[in-house]
């Protein structure tokens, strides 16, 4: 084999050693990697789809219209136009440092009107925001005492001065002279 050949096969098969080598890293979405057990990285927040709570979906009944329901609980996430009788809203949340959320609810049409409805179990809105609510790292600030409350160091109350616009008045001409 030739030096020149053996830089071609080289060449060829260092982009599939490379990406063969991704696929077998631990890369797990559930378990964020850190940086020597220290540092973390940020993920972003994803939100996607309709908040459906208990509140919510109580005023779905059968019987109501199309236009009701999207007044009620948005436009829907799932739209199949080979079941036009079936609207589902999908809600998922992905947070760093709160467990992953998604909820289904499916709502069943008969000309056009609710038929029925199928969903897992809602949350109502305080378990909600209480789900999503990320823990707070250090001390509970919420629960101090009175003593530690007054222990508490004042902001320094700050003096405002007014100032007096610096520069030449300028009197400029109208920008149509001589109507009158």
């Amino acid at each position: 084999m030739t030096l020149k050949s053996f830089r071609r096969t080289l060449m060829c098969l260092a982009p599939a050693l490379l990406l063969s080598a991704c696929s077998t890293s631990n890369f797990s979405l559930s378990k964020p990697e850190t940086l020597f057990g220290l540092l973390e990285p940020y993920k972003v927040d994803v939100v996607q789809g309709n908040v459906v709570t208990q509140e919510i979906m109580a005023q779905i009944q059968p019987g109501l219209g199309r236009m009701q329901v999207r007044e009620i609980l948005g436009t829907p996430l799932l739209e199949d136009p080979f079941h036009a009788d079936r609207w589902d809203y999908v809600f998922t949340i992905r947070r760093q440092g709160v467990a992953d959320q998604q909820r289904r609810v499916s709502i069943f049409f008969k000309r056009d009107m609710v038929d029925r409805f199928d969903t897992q179990p809602l949350p109502s809105e305080r378990e909600f925001v209480a789900s999503i609510d990320k823990p707070v790292k250090g001390k509970d600030v919420a629960n101090l005492t009175p003593e530690q409350i007054a222990a508490l160091p004042v902001p320094p109350k700050v003096e405002v001065v007014k100032t007096v616009p610096q520069g030449a008045v300028r009197d400029y001409p109208p920008l149509e002279a001589g109507r009158r």
